[in-house]
């Protein structure tokens, strides 16, 4: 049983999160060489931010291997896309590719859809694809960017825990809060798709 405190704390860690993503500034060329800069970039855009959350929100609402393994192939999937990227290897549909996946996830979410392990790694190494060929992108020419790769790797590692943590914390009478939270996510996805954001 996860005590009250936890609760709060954990609680208390999404909503500083969430008040300070204003602050962040977008990274741009030129600023992505270090770990600050790829450990920032996430944090930078609602539609990378909410999209890595929903991720480990759906995990903990799978639970059992799903916790580990969704983050997990996100992040390896996402460095191969950014290796694509840093490459210039094309990748079809970048960013409707981004912006569906932050509806997709949301819903995911919000109707806590009940899918085989390996089914959901598919459908997040799809998105996390996108995700990271629009990061590796972004890195330029004359830096070697792993210490970018680095930070952008954590910093979306940091988002799941952030929503498998969320999740997990709320415990099960609470559930219906993960799931609202995937439904905002799928409205904000929306929002963005049509300029509203």
């Amino acid at each position: 049983m996860i005590s009250a405190s936890t609760k709060r704390t954990t609680l208390t860690a999404v909503m500083l999160l969430a008040a300070a993503l204003p602050a962040y500034a977008h990274v741009g060329v030129g600023t992505t060489s270090s770990f600050t800069a790829g450990f920032m970039h996430p944090l930078s855009g609602l539609d990378h931010m909410t999209a890595m959350v929903a991720v480990g929100l759906w995990a903990a609402l799978k639970g059992g291997k799903a916790i580990w393994a969704w983050p997990l192939a996100f992040v390896g999937v996402m460095l191969a896309g950014g290796a694509l990227g840093m490459l210039h290897v094309p990748v079809p549909f970048v960013e409707p590719g981004i912006l569906a996946s932050v509806v997709a996830l949301g819903q995911l979410v919000a109707l806590a859809v009940d899918l085989p392990v390996s089914a959901g790694v598919a459908i997040i190494g799809l998105f996390a694809l996108f995700h990271g060929h629009a990061h590796g992108t972004e890195v330029p020419e004359n830096a070697g960017g792993l210490e970018y790769i680095a930070g952008f790797a954590a910093a979306t590692a940091v988002l799941h825990a952030t929503g498998i943590a969320a999740a997990l914390g709320l415990g099960t009478r609470l559930r219906g809060f993960a799931r609202a939270a995937g439904a905002a996510c799928a409205a904000l996805g929306v929002g963005l798709v049509f300029g509203m954001l």
